[in-house]
């Protein structure tokens, strides 16, 4: 997170994201002051508390990542036990990254955990939640609407969202046979 990533888009980059949105952006982070301490470019709606704890893997050769926090509306990235973000992570919106808890007889503190740990190629759908401590391995798709508590091993789709797609398949086929 060394540096500016307003500096660094490519022309694609630019229009992945609309020049609406990037302008909009840049109003209210720079010269309103919301989200003012965050060195990348972030969706107006988009809340981040403790940026300090976010860590970008950089990569020449990639700003999926830069493009999702620029396009990806009502985001909330809570960073105080860590954030760690790999290349080529897709985070869609609503996603909200959760990394600390409350302490029970001290409410002003945050309990130590684990920082998330978002692997390569990691796809979060919409309105994913990811709770403290948790690792998402490489290649892995997080259903929309899904919640984490634990980690999710690589090449791992989210199963719950799939039992219920096969699920009404089987129904449905099972359904076929019987009205023969």
């Amino acid at each position: 997170m060394k540096k500016n990533k307003y500096i660094n888009f490519t022309k694609k980059d630019l229009r992945a994201i609309g020049l609406g949105t990037i302008l909009v952006n840049f109003i209210v982070q720079k010269i309103f002051r919301v989200n003012k301490s965050i060195p990348f470019m972030l969706h107006y709606t988009s809340r981040v508390n403790d940026p300090k704890g976010i860590s970008i893997e950089d990569s020449s050769e990639s700003n999926t990542v830069y493009q999702c926090f620029a396009s990806s509306n009502g985001c909330y990235m809570n960073a105080y036990n860590g954030i760690k973000v790999a290349i080529n992570v897709m985070l869609a919106s609503g996603v909200k990254l959760i990394s600390a808890n409350h302490d029970f007889k001290d409410r002003a503190k945050h309990i130590k955990t684990n920082p998330i740990i978002l692997e390569e190629n990691v796809w979060l759908g919409v309105n994913v939640v990811i709770l403290p401590g948790v690792k998402i391995g490489k290649n892995s798709i997080v259903g929309a609407g899904s919640v984490y508590t634990q980690k999710l091993l690589v090449l791992c789709l989210n199963i719950l969202k799939l039992n219920k797609i096969f699920f009404n398949y089987y129904i449905k086929s099972f359904k076929r046979l019987l009205s023969f």
